[in-house]
């Protein structure tokens, strides 16, 4: 029966993706193409995310929005989706290896969220630089 919730979820998951795709503008073609791999960044190294690229460009926030769910009404926590594994990716560094703020002006999340015009407050709560409990690596160079 779990697997079935899971088999829901993930297709709730694609319809609204789809729907999102006919109202969303891509971002190629105006200046966002390599935004995700800037600077410094483990994801910078990549040839594409935890899915790719053009994908989670467009259905982000339903894949973020659907493992909320999982881990706070089921329990059920992943490190493969998780926000804190995004900004371990993406995250860049200082000059004296420090990590800037994923949402600072210029930053990974900004910028895109910024060209949309979309609000970014994630981080009201979560962290926006990695923390020792949430480092858990670059996801894709894994293989998970």
């Amino acid at each position: 029966m779990h697997g079935c919730v899971l088999s829901k979820g993930l297709w709730a998951v694609l319809v609204l993706a789809g729907a999102a795709a006919l109202v969303r503008p891509a971002l190629a073609g105006h200046g966002q193409e390599e935004a995700w791999r800037k600077g410094n960044s483990k994801a910078a190294g990549l040839q594409h995310c935890v899915m790719p690229t053009e994908w989670m460009r467009r259905h982000h926030m339903e894949l973020i929005k659907r493992e909320r769910t999982l881990t706070v009404h089921e329990g059920i926590r992943k490190e493969r989706y998780s926000l804190a594994g995004c900004v371990n990716c993406h995250v860049q560094y200082d000059a004296a290896h420090k990590p800037i703020a994923i949402n600072s002006e210029g930053q990974f999340c900004d910028v895109c969220h910024e060209y949309a015009g979309a609000s970014l407050d994630c981080f009201q709560c979560h962290a926006r630089v990695p923390t020792p409990e949430t480092d858990y690596g670059a996801h894709a160079e894994k293989g998970e």
